[in-house]
């Protein structure tokens, strides 16, 4: 058996179960061990399992922490933050999103004046606030724990009161349908709403979240304006978007 159709048995196991033991995997794929935890190392550095003490976890079934997601093509991220912030004139108001892509768009717009922001995300707005008579709320809610981002029906209330020239909202997943998808109901529900409060919506979503699913569906991804990512989108996953009105940008405009 190729090491590529082993590891896509091992993806289709972990598919069906959610999580995998090495010793379940030398059972059922009749090779050693080591060949085994070499392609679960394999996976894991590729973004398409969470590797485990003694086996693996499908990536589906939990987000990873911020620390590990801001560890993970970080360079594309900056790319796509880069690609964002040129969107963004002095002056505009932006709603911003929690997570380690926004982050990297937050760290791009420093140079820009005059900004108004609104964010459920406190990295986000600790980078934004108190220079260049930048204006920054911080959306009211729960606390996530390691997260730094609030989140809860008080965010989602409060972001209803206001209308932004510019939403960047960050892809937790992104499958082919296209559906954009989310870890938790509450992180759906502000996303959405991020996506439905501005002028411009924005998505920001780096090749590690294509022909990906989670829980919970966001709404409004049709009400879209562009797509930033980091690499061109191949087969299905660029069929997919074409069938939103979207502009997709590639950020420096790489290719596989």
């Amino acid at each position: 058996m190729l090491a590529e159709q082993r590891r896509d048995q091992i993806l289709t196991i972990l598919g069906e179960k959610g999580s995998v033991s090495v010793n379940e995997l030398y059972r059922r794929l009749k090779v050693s061990r080591e060949t085994i935890r070499r392609d679960i190392t394999r996976l894991a550095a590729d973004n398409r399992l969470r590797k485990t003490h003694g086996g693996a976890l499908s990536i589906d079934q939990v987000e990873p922490a911020f620390a590990e997601r801001m560890s993970v093509n970080i360079d594309g991220k900056r790319a796509i933050g880069r690609a964002a912030a040129d969107l963004v004139p002095d002056g505009a108001s932006l709603i911003i999103d929690s997570g380690t892509t926004t982050l990297c768009v937050a760290e791009a717009l420093a140079p820009r004046r005059g900004l108004t922001v609104y964010t459920n995300d406190i990295h986000v707005a600790g980078r934004l606030a108190g220079r260049n008579n930048n204006r920054v709320l911080l959306l009211g809610g729960e606390v996530q724990g390691g997260e730094g981002a609030t989140l809860g029906r008080d965010a989602t209330q409060m972001l209803a009161n206001y209308y932004a020239d510019f939403a960047f909202v960050g892809a937790s997943a992104l499958s082919t349908d296209p559906w954009l998808m989310d870890y938790s109901r509450e992180g759906a529900e502000l996303r959405a709403e991020m996506l439905a409060q501005a002028r411009t919506a924005v998505l920001l979503a780096d090749h590690t979240k294509f022909n990906r699913t989670a829980p919970v569906r966001v709404a409004n991804l049709d009400q879209v304006n562009y797509v930033i990512t980091d690499l061109k989108p191949e087969g299905a996953m660029a069929k997919g978007l074409a069938k939103l009105s979207a502009e997709l940008l590639v950020a420096g405009n790489k290719k596989r």
